[in-house]
Parts: structure tokens; sequence; C-alpha cells
């Protein structure tokens, strides 16, 4: 069973340019990871970085830009096919991530896990589109090969991160989950459920979800994760309003990893340590209302920045300082 106790991790994304100064930021944390860096160069967007080598897929580097080609999907396939046996056809390119392998590099003896990441299926296939601009996911074989792919390429990051580490994860960053059930989407709730649970249920290790949005937490609570990473800051009164599914989740031994510490600047400069930790515990007081008591709830957390932030004015500042703070908040809880 995971140890939730309150430690520290974040999602993958960073706004830093140079690279030992998001190593630095990212080994500061209780359960470290191997930094997103899409300002140092766009192959390190969550997008791009992972959908090299997927059938049909245009990398526009210049225009920044990704595009999904029906014509050279069908001329790429059987390729694809032919290769799809083979590890290490599936690896991350040293061309795409600057950070992975001086992560895999480093003494990570100390930490009790290390996690991955990469772009989750439904994102990826709702944001990808078509000649006609429709997004890839409503292709059903398209989709079909898209989760069989990412699932190929999970497979490897987890192997890579499993032989420096005895307990490493990697989590789906999906903030497309946030619009998949809307009135506009084609790809239903039904079909999602089913095909999303076949596909978490290959995975190996600890599985995760992170998304900053307010999607249908009910799909994620019953999807039989083992860690939801949520921006807890702007969602968590909702999130804990699904009081029996979050119970259930966590009676399991789900963990539950509370994005508390915004990392926006205008948001970020109201707020303290002790304002933030007080946020966090009344949303645990409402689940004390309903019967989760405050041993389980510390037990099965985590705690985390809000969500990355690529937008402020200030560079990497506002970034560096929620992860003081987030260290901080993670002391309080342990005193209490």
């Amino acid at each position: 069973m995971l140890s939730g106790q309150a430690l520290t991790t974040a999602m993958g994304i960073l706004p830093h340019t140079n690279l030992q100064d998001a190593q630095r930021l990212a080994l500061s944390l209780d359960i470290p990871f191997w930094p997103q860096l899409p300002h140092f160069r766009f192959r390190e967007d969550m997008y791009a970085q992972f959908a090299e080598l997927f059938p049909g897929i245009i990398i526009d580097e210049a225009k920044k830009n990704i595009v999904f080609s029906h014509q050279r999907f069908a001329q790429e396939f059987d390729e694809y096919l032919e290769n799809s046996a083979i590890p290490e056809y599936f690896a991350l390119a040293e061309e795409s991530s600057a950070a992975f392998n001086g992560f895999l590099a480093k003494n990570l003896s100390k930490y009790p896990m290390i996690h991955g990441q990469i772009v989750g299926p439904i994102s990826f296939g709702l944001k990808i589109c078509d000649e006609e601009r429709k997004p890839m996911i409503y292709d059903d074989f398209v989709r079909e090969i898209l989760y069989d792919f990412l699932q190929h390429k999970i497979t490897w990051q987890y192997n890579q991160l499993k032989q420096v580490h005895p307990n490493p994860f990697v989590w789906l960053d999906e903030p497309g989950l946030e619009m998949i059930f809307n009135s506009l989407s084609a790809y239903t709730y039904e079909v999602a459920f089913v095909e999303y649970g076949a596909f978490l249920s290959k995975l190996p290790g600890p599985k995760g979800v992170h998304l900053c949005g307010n999607p249908d937490w009910s799909f994620l609570l019953n999807a039989k994760l083992d860690i939801l990473s949520v921006d807890a800051f702007s969602w968590g009164h909702i999130l804990v309003r699904y009081v029996d599914e979050v119970k259930e989740f966590l009676n399991r031994g789900g963990i539950i990893s509370w994005g508390v510490v915004p990392t926006l600047t205008s948001e970020l400069t109201s707020e303290t340590a002790n304002s933030l930790t007080d946020r966090l515990l009344k949303l645990w007081e409402f689940l004390n209302q309903h019967g989760l008591d405050d041993d389980l709830l510390y037990d099965h957390s985590w705690l985390a920045p809000s969500r990355c932030c690529l937008i402020n004015g200030d560079g990497t500042a506002s970034v560096d300082h929620s992860y003081a703070l987030l260290r901080e908040i993670s002391e309080n809880l342990r005193k209490r």
C-alpha cells in the first residue's frame, strides 16, 4: 500500500530554461520527478514529447504545431505494427527530454518513491486534430492504437525508472478529462469508462492521474486509480462533495495528492504556509463530518502545487516560491 503522510510531489512541467535549476527543484520534494521543460524547446511540450513515432502524426517545430493525418496513418501503420513488439521503439528521445537521462543518473536512493509522467490518452486524443480539425479520439480505430501506443510508452518509461529505484510510478497528465463529458463531446462517459479502465489495467506500477481542472470526479474516483492528483486550491471544495466516492477511494488504499499551493503569481502573493494549511484542513473538516477521520486522510494524502504554470511574468520565481511553501505546509501537518 502506498504511504501518504503529507509527502510532497508535483506534476512534471516546469517553466525553467536552466536544466540544473529545474532538476534541483524537482529533487527538493519527497517524491521527485524528471522535469518537462516546454520553454526550453517545443519538443518538451507534453504533447510533442510523446507524439514521436505515432503513425500519422506530423510535428511542425517551426509553427509549434501537431496535427494528425489519416493518409499518413495508413502509410505508417504497418511499420508501427512491426515495431510494436520492440520495447526500445517506444523510448523517450533525448532530443525531446533534456532532463530524463540526467534524472536517472542521480542517486535517488534516499527517496521513498520517484515518478515520471506522460500525457494521458484522452487529452492527447482530444488535443490533436486531423485534416478536418476533428479530434483524433473520435476515430474508433485510431483511438484503439493511441491507447496501445501510450501503454507501450508508459511501460518503457516505468522500466527505465525501475532500474534506478524500487518504487517508481508514471502518472498521466489529463487536462482533457475536464472537457470530455460536456455536451459537445462525442466520446461518451460509458465508452470512455470501459476503455480507460482496460487501459489502466495494462499499466505497470501504481496508476495515477493528474489534472488541474474540474472533471466528473466520479469517473476518476471509480476508475481503479492508486493516485489522484488534483488542483485542490481551485476545486477541492467540489471534490470533497463526492463523499462516498472519496471514502471508497481512500479505504481501498488510494492516495489523493492535494494541489493546495497556487503557482500563479496573483494567487500566490496573498497566501502563506499557514493560510494554505488552514485551507486544506477546512476541506478535511468537511470530510470529517462525513465519517473520514484525520488519521485516514493524513495516511492517504500527498501535497503538491495546484498546477504547473508557464505564464507568470516573473519567470521561475513564483513556482520556486510555491515549492518552498509546499515543504512548509508538509512540515505543519507532520507536527500536527
